[in-house]
């Protein structure tokens, strides 16, 4: 009977028991990837999964390559390719935050947004396409006056759409927090605190980091890599000497620059981001802004924590529509955008409905209504084998 759990013995072509499973039956369309499909819920021993893989091969069926279920889902109207591309993000989640945002993209938030605009879009473009055939009809002036107004409108919500700080793009691959300061205030202490185990080596020796050293942590629900650099300081040795130059690379390209200082020493220049004083248990430090910590006795490491989970919910948290999650969604609308730019400002009623034609076809890139072809393998082969 269809969609109902029974339990049955699976056996080989010998009659050989493999395994009494529970064995579901589900006819399409009404599965994942609307096409019939079977469930073999069995025991987990690597011996029993090989032999039943082994059985069902003799009958011709076979492994299922990386995300093959989804693919098919895809290509069956199951679901369109924003809401796959969730299915692998909803898989790779480490984080709860990752978690919600990729059920959200899942449940269709971002797929809607996007066939709203392609929807608004086929209607401009049926009014440009009416200029054009029916250009003796006096048609009123309004109906041209309405057309640009909407491909203004929406073309200044895509922008507003691009314009989000990348926020969900960060939240989906990490954030990168590099700790910067000079030699021997403790930095590499503090990523060893802060990830709570021996990352760094800790010596009084001044220029003991030579390169940037990474650890991933979870903050305020956020992924992010905290890049332990070498001290900043001017040096003749050659080694140490492209261990700062890493440094200040590192620190021009980090989510958030933490400059460490020694308890109540002076901010050096350029110092900037989030400035932390450490070695609190040997000077007090209560300046406005500075964060005082000790990584030997531990004080302030949980409002350091606090403050830094702060920074990384800051960098990723979004309101409104559902922020934009890959390269690949922003390229389209960003290419969206100059068409509807060009759509607007250009004259002739052919080249505008063709600036529309091809806004349209930007948009509909993302949610796999048009040209997808030649970008589903590099999509579907990021998945885990089978799903």
């Amino acid at each position: 009977m269809p969609r109902r759990a029974v339990v049955r013995a699976l056996r080989d072509a010998d009659d050989g028991l493999l395994d009494r499973a529970m064995v579901l039956w589900l006819p399409g369309p009404g599965s994942y990837t609307g096409e019939d499909s079977a469930e073999f819920h069995l025991h987990a021993g690597r011996a029993v999964i090989d032999a039943v893989a082994a059985a069902l091969a003799v009958h011709g069926l076979r492994p299922a390559e990386p995300g093959e279920f989804t693919r098919r889902a895809f290509l069956n109207g199951k679901m369109d390719l924003v809401s796959a591309e969730a299915v692998h993000d909803l898989v790779a989640a480490e984080t709860d935050a990752q978690r919600r945002q990729a059920l959200r993209q899942l449940e269709g938030a971002l797929g809607d947004l996007y066939r709203d605009w392609s929807d608004r879009l086929r209607t401009a473009l049926a009014r440009q396409e009416a200029l054009i055939d029916f250009p003796d009809e006096d048609l009123p002036p309004e109906v041209e006056a309405d057309l640009l107004a909407s491909i203004a409108s929406l073309r200044s919500e895509i922008e507003s759409h691009l314009d989000d700080a990348q926020r969900g793009e960060k939240l989906r691959e990490g954030l990168w927090f590099a700790i910067t300061g000079a030699p021997n205030v403790g930095k590499s202490s503090l990523i060893n605190a802060l990830a709570e185990r021996d990352v760094a080596i800790v010596s009084a020796t001044p220029g003991t980091t030579r390169d940037a050293i990474e650890t991933r942590v979870v903050l305020g629900g956020v992924p992010v890599m905290l890049v332990d650099t070498a001290g900043l300081r001017d040096t003749v040795d050659p080694i140490e000497a492209e261990g700062v130059r890493r440094a200040r690379s590192r620190a021009a390209s980090a989510d958030l620059v933490i400059t460490v200082i020694e308890a109540g020493a002076p901010i050096g220049p350029g110092s900037g981001g989030l400035i932390v004083a450490n070695k609190s248990d040997l000077r007090a430090e209560q300046r406005s802004g500075i964060v005082p910590v000790s990584a030997l006795t531990g004080a302030g490491l949980r409002e350091f924590r606090a403050r830094l989970s702060a920074e990384a919910v800051a960098l990723t948290q979004s309101s409104g529509p559902p922020p934009l999650t890959r390269a690949r969604h922003r390229t389209a609308l960003a290419a969206a955008a100059r068409w509807l730019a060009d759509a607007h400002d250009v004259v002739e009623p052919e080249l505008r409905g063709e600036a529309i034609r091809l806004a349209l076809r930007a948009l509909g890139t993302i949610t796999g209504q048009v040209g997808v072809e030649d970008i589903l393998d590099s999509i579907f082969r990021e998945f885990c084998i089978g799903k």
